[in-house]
């Protein structure tokens, strides 16, 4: 399923298109809230893990997404396949994220409490019916499980259903960044159920058989799909007859979970991971632009806001002194990997860390293109921050300065933008390899000429080393724009 996202409370009820997959437990939106319809078999489930220890336990720890049942169902949406028996109010998480967007150590604690909640559910007489990543959502470094409706009662001599899953989506994906130093994010864009045993197995190496758990959740697994893979119904069949014991589940759960708990992958300490300490700003710039930053976002209170080329988040931690919740994106994980394992120490529920190249951005996935939806779909920030960013997908990615300030004008967000000019060393260190006069568009009057077009410049300051300047706007006619043609200021 996928995962709740806020909606406006002039809506009508509406299903959450990506949650079709479980007919006993669909998720909708009304008046602003977050909802999930349960048959009635997803009802008897629910209860069963209201009941529970886990269940007071994990949502007291902020583990398990809020939930309430609800004494009245009120207007539930069109299109339910069941009829439904009751109805839960979630807890909204602020902004909703993908696998394919997180760095190694996000996928890797996601993991864990997969692991450590279908630990619990086996205690009570409980199981979940699936392993995926997208049941798990991040409120900025902790982890929360938000779909309840993946609890069943556990059924004597049946085989644990979500192993294959846990695996395709969460333990080959984690083999490959830390084993064979692939980045597993293109795997799992690219399919929605992940990596196959089959496919898994030709990314190892003979040798890769002798290492601690391979052999059997790789290459026997994928042994054994190619056997029997066709006979689902029958080998289920036999398995119940054989007399499967719930102490099997648990000993292959502990299994596994000793498995990831041991992968490690450490990025690069090139120069963009260190970014922040290791650049050509001096140190009246560094603190110049600390400060414009600090004004604009504590001059008004922020819902949300993007830091897109986030690095190692520096300017997130400042939008964040006046915002609700922030979003630090960038297209490395090394940076965003080191980010989250700072913001995890430290407890931090309000930044939001995700990889994610902007010049190739996270697409809609999944049936019709709606179970996973792309970026802007998930919540419009009131503020973004691009800071360092425009030369980058300019110069490097040939991306037209016009068609980015476009896009950030779509997003109806105020905006702090940063300008390095053609004498900038970084900005020389791009342009290097291109022929004289390529961009023909990266120019700072014409930048400007395209920004005052798209929104209202109330700021505008040039930092001390003379190459940079730094832009405050608004969305056009929100504004109290300055004359650009004048002297800064």
């Amino acid at each position: 399923m996928s995962t709740p996202t806020e909606t406006s409370s002039r809506e009508a009820s509406r299903l959450e298109p990506g949650s079709f997959r479980d007919p006993e437990s669909r998720v909708f939106y009304a008046e602003g809230g977050v909802y999930r319809t349960l048959s009635q078999q997803g009802l008897e489930d629910f209860e069963l893990l209201a009941a529970s220890k886990l269940f007071e336990r994990f949502t007291a720890a902020g583990r398990l997404v809020g939930t309430q049942l609800l004494d009245k169902s009120g207007d539930l949406p069109e299109g339910l396949v069941k009829a439904s028996a009751g109805v839960l109010r979630h807890e909204r998480i602020p902004f909703v994220s993908y696998a394919y967007e997180w760095p190694f150590s996000m996928l890797k604690d996601a993991a864990l409490l997969q692991l450590d909640l279908t630990l619990a559910a086996l205690e009570e007489d409980m199981i979940l019916k699936d392993s995926t990543p997208y049941n798990v959502q991040f409120k900025g470094s902790a982890p929360v499980f938000v779909d309840v409706g993946s609890f069943e009662r556990y059924r004597e001599g049946e085989p644990w259903v979500g192993y294959r899953q846990f695996c395709m989506l969460y333990l080959y994906p984690l083999l490959l960044q830390a084993v064979k130093e692939v980045s597993y994010h293109p795997f799992l864009r690219g399919a929605i159920d992940g990596i196959e045993p089959a496919q898994m197995r030709g990314l190892m190496s003979g040798r890769d058989r002798l290492r601690k758990g391979h052999y059997l959740h790789v290459f026997l697994h994928a042994k054994l799909e190619q056997r029997h893979g066709d006979r689902g119904k029958e080998v289920k069949a036999e398995v119940k007859r054989a007399g499967f014991k719930k102490e099997l589940i648990v000993a292959n759960v502990r299994r596994l979970r000793k498995l990831v708990e041991r992968l490690e992958w450490n990025p690069p300490q090139g120069a963009w991971v260190e970014y922040g300490e290791c650049n050509s700003y001096t140190s009246d710039d560094a603190r110049h632009k600390d400060e414009f930053l600090h004004e604009v976002c504590v001059s008004q209170s922020w819902e949300l806001t993007w830091d897109v080329g986030a690095n190692n988040g520096r300017y997130s931690r400042i939008a964040a002194r006046g915002s609700r919740s922030v979003i630090a994106v960038d297209a490395d994980q090394g940076p965003t990997e080191l980010l989250y394992r700072k913001l995890r120490e430290e407890g931090d529920e309000q930044i939001l860390t995700l990889t994610m190249n902007l010049a190739d951005p996270s697409p809609g996935l999944g049936w019709r293109g709606l179970e996973r939806k792309a970026l802007p779909e998930r919540g419009s920030p009131d503020l973004v921050l691009a800071l360092a960013l425009i030369h980058h997908l300019s110069i490097a990615a040939n991306v037209p300065v016009k068609e980015f300030v476009d896009w950030l004008a779509s997003l109806d967000t105020s905006l702090v933008i940063e300008f390095p000019t053609r004498e900038d060393p970084m900005v020389e260190k791009l342009v290097a390899p291109k022929r004289e006069g390529l961009p023909p568009d990266y120019e700072r009057e014409s930048f400007e000429r395209v920004l005052a077009r798209a929104f209202d410049v109330e700021r505008r300051e040039r930092l001390e080393s003379g190459t940079r300047l730094l832009y405050f706007a608004r969305p056009k006619g929100t504004g109290s724009p300055i004359d650009l043609t004048a002297p800064e200021g």
